[in-house]
């Protein structure tokens, strides 16, 4: 991938340039911040490690927008001293990126991501494949260090996605679940699955640095590198728009963005939750 831009010099902004550049998904990655020093502060800090880390990627930081029109994928993150951008600014500043860049795939990576992802589809009319929140993926990676927990083992060998709307309409798939290979219903007793959906559900949000490695693994998928299924959140497709809401679910991606959304295998408690979470 040639350029990232990453909107938003925060806290969230940092760690998500420092997480794509320590993994050389880019050949360069630019700030953008209306605090332009601040911007440029962190990108200097952050290309000062590489020879420590060992990545070759170039950062700048700016406060023109502009910059993002030659990017190959936007990241809105979060603004220096302000936070996340939501409500209408957030739709005004996708509006802006659409208009300078309408080709990149864009990476919502806050906690915000999904209504923003849900009105640049129905409001923007941007491409539901183009449009992209991660934040599901980084709840994933704390769903799979809490099932690694119960059962004394390795966050590295649970696999497994969320779907729905966290906190409250978050739903797990167990029955596509697994920890080593073996199904987790096998490994799990029901009670301990509904204490786990309890306790997973109450770690929203996801802090910064969860948030970057989650954006990160997406954009790393989009560019290729590698084939891994991340929850996403996702819009429904135009036939769905009128009844269905925007979740995060598992899907697969590419250069175009979102290839496929894959429904795991559900059981009927599950699909009614999914059903609640994502009908309108």
């Amino acid at each position: 991938m040639k350029e990232i831009a990453i909107v938003g010099a925060g806290e969230l902004g940092g760690a998500v340039a420092h997480a794509i550049a320590r993994r050389d998904l880019a050949r360069a990655i630019t700030l953008v911040d209306e605090r332009n020093t601040v911007a440029a502060g962190k990108a200097l800090d952050i290309a000062q490690a590489a020879p420590v880390e060992g990545f070759a990627t170039q950062l700048a930081g700016s406060a023109d927008i502009a910059v993002v029109g030659g990017a190959d994928v936007v990241v809105i993150a979060d603004r220096v001293g302000t936070g996340e951008v939501t409500g209408e600014e957030a739709l005004a500043l996708l509006r802006r990126v659409s208009q300078m860049a309408p080709h990149a795939i864009v990476v919502c990576a806050g906690t915000s991501g999904r209504e923003l992802v849900d009105r640049g589809v129905r409001e923007l009319k941007r491409a539901r494949a183009r449009v992209i929140g991660s934040a599901p993926e980084a709840m994933a990676g704390a769903a799979k260090a809490m099932v690694a927990l119960a059962l004394n083992g390795s966050a590295l060998d649970v696999s497994l996605s969320v779907l729905g709307i966290p906190p409250a309409q978050l739903v797990i798939p167990w029955e596509d679940a697994t920890a080593g290979g073996f199904s987790l219903t096998r490994q799990l007793d029901e009670p301990t699955r509904r204490r786990l959906d309890t306790k997973i559900g109450a770690l929203w949000p996801p802090g910064p640095y969860a948030l970057a490695a989650a954006a990160a693994s997406v954009i790393a998928a989009i560019d290729g590198r590698s084939r891994q299924i991340a929850s996403c959140f996702v819009a429904p497709d135009a036939m769905d728009a009128a009844r269905m809401r925007t979740a995060a679910m598992p899907v697969r991606l590419g250069s175009a963005g979102i290839v496929e959304v894959i429904l795991p295998l559900l059981n009927a408690v599950e699909k009614v939750a999914l059903d609640n979470a994502t009908m309108m």
